[in-house]
C-alpha cells in the first residue's frame, strides 16, 4: 500500500508541471494513487487547440448493487506560476508550519486529501468516484462539460458532490460554498469611418457613441440582491481605440465587459439587454456565457458538511455564494453540489502555500463527510 499522508500526496502532485490545460503525468500520478485502492480510472483526452487538448478522470470504486454514489470534484491544472518565487513553483518544499508550490491550495491539497480519506472507507460503504479535470483554469470548453457527458453515457451519476475548491477564508472551515454567481462577458465594437480630425462631417467617430453606452450600462442598476446573493455587478474591463495619430478620427472602438450576476438574472437575458442598449448607441455585442447562477439550498447536504467541519475544527461554516465560478456550476445539473477545500489566501500568488496540519484536518473531514454521504 502506498503512503497516504496527505502531505506527501500532495507533494507528489505539485511535482508535475500541469499549468492548463494540463495532460499527462500528473493524471498519471493520480491514477498510482488511487488504482491499489481499488478504483476502476478512466482517464481520456478531449479537445484540440487553441483551448486544447485537455486530459479528464474519471474514477471509480463500485460499492454495492443499489448502493449510493458519492463524487469528488477537482481539477489538477494550475494557473501558470510567474516569477519571482523563492523556491521553484513545481519542486514542492516545506518551510516550518507550511509546504510551498504551485497548487498546493488551488487544488492539488484538496484532491490529495480526498485520496487520503477515501482509502479508509470500506468498499462496503458505497461507490465513491473521482471527477477530475485539467481544464478549471481555463476556458472550461473540454474538461468538467466531458466528464458529465461521459457520466450520462455510461448512466452512472452521484446522488451527491462535493467540489475540493478553496473556500475557507481566515481559517479552514469557515465557509462552504452552497452555489456561485453567474458569468457573462461581452465584446463591444462601435464601427465608424475613418477621416480627418479637420474635416468631421466626412467622417463618422466612434468614440463618442461608445462611451454614451457605456456610461448608460455604468448608470444601470441591476438588482439589488437576493436571498442567498449579493448584488449583480457589471465591470468594464477594457477599452480600446489603438488610433496612433492625433489627426486621424478612428474607425472603430472597443470596450469589454463582464457582469457577475445573481439568481434574479438569466445569462441569455442579459445579453438581449445589453445588446437592446448597445444598438440604439450602434454597437454591436458578442457574448459568452460562462454559467448561470445557482444554489444548493440549505438542507441536508449543508447540514451534513456542516458537522463535519464544526466535529473536526469547532468552527461553524457560513454558508456563502460570494466569490467567482468554478465547475461546480456544470456538476450541479448531476445532483446537488457544495464546495469546500482549504483557505484561500495564497491560491494564484507567488509562493503558494498550505498549512501542513491543515491537509490532515481536511482528510478527516473529508472522511466524515464522505462517511455520511453514503449512509
Amino acid at each position: 500500500m502506498p503512503d497516504l499522508d496527505p502531505v506527501v500526496l500532495t507533494e507528489r502532485l505539485i511535482a508535475h508541471d500541469s499549468v492548463t490545460p494540463a495532460t499527462g503525468s500528473v493524471f498519471a500520478e493520480l491514477a498510482a494513487m488511487l488504482e491499489p485502492l481499488g478504483f476502476a480510472v478512466d482517464r481520456f483526452v478531449a479537445g484540440e487547440a487553441p483551448d486544447g487538448p485537455v486530459e479528464n478522470c474519471i474514477a471509480v470504486r463500485a460499492g454495492p448493487a443499489g448502493s449510493r454514489h458519492f463524487a469528488f470534484a477537482g481539477h489538477l491544472d494550475v494557473v501558470p506560476p510567474g516569477q519571482g518565487w523563492t523556491s521553484a513553483p513545481f519542486t514542492p518544499e516545506r518551510r516550518g508550519a507550511l509546504l510551498h508550490g504551485r497548487g498546493a491550495v488551488d487544488m492539488k491539497g484538496a484532491i490529495a486529501a480526498m485520496v487520503a480519506a477515501v482509502a479508509q472507507i470500506p468498499r462496503e460503504a458505497g461507490t465513491i468516484s473521482f471527477l477530475i479535470t485539467g481544464d478549471e483554469e481555463g476556458p472550461a470548453q473540454f474538461g468538467t462539460v466531458e466528464i458529465i457527458k461521459r457520466l450520462r453515457e455510461a448512466g452512472d451519476l452521484p446522488d451527491l458532490c462535493l467540489v475540493g475548491e478553496p473556500t475557507s477564508v481566515h481559517r479552514l472551515g469557515d465557509m462552504v460554498k452552497i452555489g456561485r454567481r453567474g458569468s457573462v462577458n461581452m465584446w463591444l465594437t462601435a464601427a465608424g469611418m475613418q477621416g480627418h480630425v479637420a474635416y468631421p462631417h466626412l467622417a463618422d467617430n466612434p468614440i463618442p457613441r461608445l462611451i454614451a453606452l457605456l456610461a448608460e450600462l455604468d448608470r444601470w442598476d441591476l438588482d439589488s440582491g437576493s436571498d442567498w446573493f449579493q448584488p449583480s455587478n457589471l465591470e468594464v474591463t477594457d477599452l480600446a481605440v489603438g488610433n496612433p495619430a492625433t489627426n486621424v478620427i478612428p474607425a472603430e472602438a472597443r470596450a469589454r465587459l463582464s457582469i457577475r450576476f445573481n439568481d434574479l438574472q438569466r445569462g441569455p437575458d442579459l445579453v438581449e439587454q445589453v445588446s437592446a442598449m448597445a444598438a440604439r448607441h450602434r454597437v454591436s455585442v458578442r457574448a459568452v456565457i460562462s454559467g448561470e447562477a445557482f444554489i444548493t439550498l440549505p438542507g441536508a447536504f449543508s447540514d451534513l458538511v456542516s458537522a463535519a467541519v464544526q466535529a473536526e475544527t469547532g468552527v461553524t461554516p457560513d454558508l456563502s455564494t460570494t466569490g467567482g465560478t468554478s465547475d461546480a456550476r456544470f456538476l450541479r445539473a448531476l445532483c446537488p453540489v457544495i464546495e469546500f477545500g482549504l483557505s484561500n489566501a495564497t491560491m494564484h500568488k507567488t509562493d503558494e502555500a498550505v498549512a501542513i496540519d491543515d491537509l490532515a484536518v481536511l482528510t478527516r473531514i473529508y472522511h466524515r463527510i464522505a462517511t455520511a454521504a453514503l449512509d
